[in-house]
């Protein structure tokens, strides 16, 4: 299994990266916090590290630690706009419950 994006979400991660004119891709990752106890990351990436697992999806490179490939396999990361709410969610089939603000779920 991958890491895939959707098509919105790879555009938008484009933008991203000509916007800040350098990078190479989005790292995606898992953080210990919240109540539920593991919180996504997502950061763009303008050096890779030895450990790196490099994924690429609609000319997008999706990079991921192995301790978060654990909880990452299978993940699309999706763009959406609501209202005037926009912002990258995470649909991980992974998840076996979230905590009620949304901020962390568990596997």
């Amino acid at each position: 299994m991958a890491i895939t994006l959707s098509d919105s979400a790879a555009e938008r991660v484009k933008s991203f990266l000509d916007n800040r004119g350098k990078g190479i891709g989005v790292r995606l990752g898992v953080t210990t916090t919240g109540c539920s106890g593991l919180a996504y990351v997502l950061e763009f990436v303008d050096e890779l590290n030895d450990e790196d697992i490099v994924y690429e999806d609609k000319g997008v490179k999706v990079i991921i630690d192995p301790k978060s490939k654990l909880y990452l396999e299978g993940t699309r990361l999706e763009f959406v706009k609501e209202g005037l709410n926009e912002g990258f969610e995470f649909v991980n089939p992974n998840v076996k419950g979230e905590c009620g603000c949304g901020e962390s779920f568990t596997v």
